[in-house]
């Protein structure tokens, strides 16, 4: 009885900190939003919302982080328990990483707010690459929870259309910032933006490779995409 117990508390250790990093992902997947439409509308309240979160994402990594360490030094848990606490306190350094991230565009949007000259640059990659950082992050936080390591595969190979998109606005922002100089102040401000935008889909991305990491034991970071997807459809 005395063992099955202690099975018992440790499978209740192990879900309350799954729960705490979907929690801690679901309201940075609010901060991102909230930023993008913040961005898109020059929403000033939204704008205060997302940084207001700020502190609350710092406490819950610190929160999880210590609850992970406790785990590990009153349990001694197996090798897959093991890589699923050791995922999930890099998962939140990731989320926290990412909640910096969408507090990043929240406050050059207050910035841009009030400079006209935003109006001069055409901005349809960032809009893009917000909504589609905003996708990846929802399903990696939906694979996590299911531990799916192909929908985790598929999300690091479409990181790609991401980074191309910032690729594709860096090209346009250089040549508008050349031929007209009133934009620069703009410009900078935007260029911060698609940045920002660029490393939440990367923390999206190493979300999923931590899924495969927890699924199958290998470290996938270092691979090519083509290795990473067989590693994960492995039997």
């Amino acid at each position: 009885m005395a063992d099955k117990h202690t099975s018992s508390q440790f499978d209740a250790d192990l879900h309350r900190i799954m729960s705490k990093v979907l929690e801690m992902g679901g309201i940075v997947e609010s901060q991102l939003i909230n930023a993008t439409e913040a961005l898109n509308r020059f929403d000033l309240e939204l704008v205060d919302k997302v940084i207001e979160e700020e502190r609350r994402l710092n406490a819950m990594e610190v929160e999880i982080d210590a609850e992970c360490g406790n785990v590990i030094a009153r349990r001694q848990p197996t090798a897959s328990d093991l890589r699923l606490l050791m995922a999930s306190s890099k998962a939140v350094t990731n989320l926290e990483r990412a909640g910096d991230e969408a507090r990043k565009i929240a406050k050059r949007t207050r910035r841009l707010a009030n400079d006209e000259a935003r109006k001069i640059i055409n901005t349809a990659e960032i809009r893009s690459s917000g909504q589609m950082a905003t996708a990846i992050l929802h399903r990696a936080l939906d694979a996590f929870a299911r531990l799916d390591v192909v929908a985790a595969a598929q999300i690091v190979r479409e990181d790609e259309a991401i980074d191309a998109q910032y690729r594709a606005f860096m090209r346009k922002l250089t040549t508008a910032m050349t031929e007209n100089p009133r934009v620069i102040s703009s410009g900078l401000d935007y260029l911060s933006i698609a940045s920002a935008i660029e490393r939440i889909g990367d923390h999206a991305t190493n979300l999923a490779e931590l899924v495969i990491y927890i699924a199958k034991g290998t470290d996938v970071r270092h691979l090519s995409k083509d290795q990473l997807e067989r590693e994960a459809l492995r039997g």
